[in-house]
């Protein structure tokens, strides 16, 4: 039997996401948390083969919850389920340790992909950003990316705090961070960004 948490802070697809694995798994065993800390509530007391996790779940929203995630329970999968835009993020939580990427836009036939994928040990991300990154190593001259993409997943981390208007030392406080090394992230952002102040920041990246 697969042990599958699924962590979500809207009801409604916490709902669908269930039905749509019970139809896919008949004997799964499926859990459901609305925020970060019960997820680490419920992997330090039972095992899962699988972690369905929003991006934007409450107490979370950085890269540093897979991190912490893996840490505590190193044999669950996750698979980051989210609605902001994957040619941003996917490839970026991918590299801070998930297994898979899939947006919720995506049709039903692709999330029953994605999640027998990463069950059974693959990486997962769509056809499209799949062809964008073979396009990328095959022609890197005539691909620009978005200056976005060339943050790392702690500089994003940082990047979207910002944008949620908190201060050097807020951010510091909630990524565990130094206030130098924050500055420091802060200072790179505005350079590969092409940005002077935070008011730039959040126009560049609306």
């Amino acid at each position: 039997m697969k042990h599958i948490l699924i962590a979500e802070d809207h009801a409604v697809v916490r709902i669908g996401t269930k039905h749509l694995l019970k139809s896919l798994i008949p004997d799964s065993s499926i859990s459901d948390v609305d925020d970060f800390d019960k997820i680490l509530q419920e992997i330090e007391t039972k095992s899962y083969d699988l972690l369905i996790l929003d991006i934007n779940i409450p107490g979370g929203n950085t890269t540093k919850m897979v991190e912490t995630i893996r840490q505590k329970s190193p044999g669950t999968r996750i698979l980051m389920f989210s609605s902001y835009d994957e040619q941003l993020y996917g490839l970026m939580y991918l590299q801070a340790g998930a297994d898979g990427y899939l947006s919720k836009d995506a049709p039903e036939e692709e999330f029953k992909t994605a999640v027998m994928s990463v069950l059974n040990n693959k990486k997962y991300m769509s056809e499209d950003m799949q062809q964008m990154n073979i396009n990328r190593l095959i022609n890197p001259k005539e691909y620009l990316p978005d200056p976005i993409v060339s943050l790392s997943p702690r500089e994003t981390d940082v990047m979207n705090l910002l944008k949620e208007g908190l201060g050097t030392a807020k951010i510091a406080e909630k990524l565990n961070l130094q206030l130098s090394t924050v500055s420091t992230y802060k200072a790179r952002i505005f350079e590969k960004l092409g940005v002077k102040n935070i008011v730039e920041l959040i126009t560049k990246i609306k």
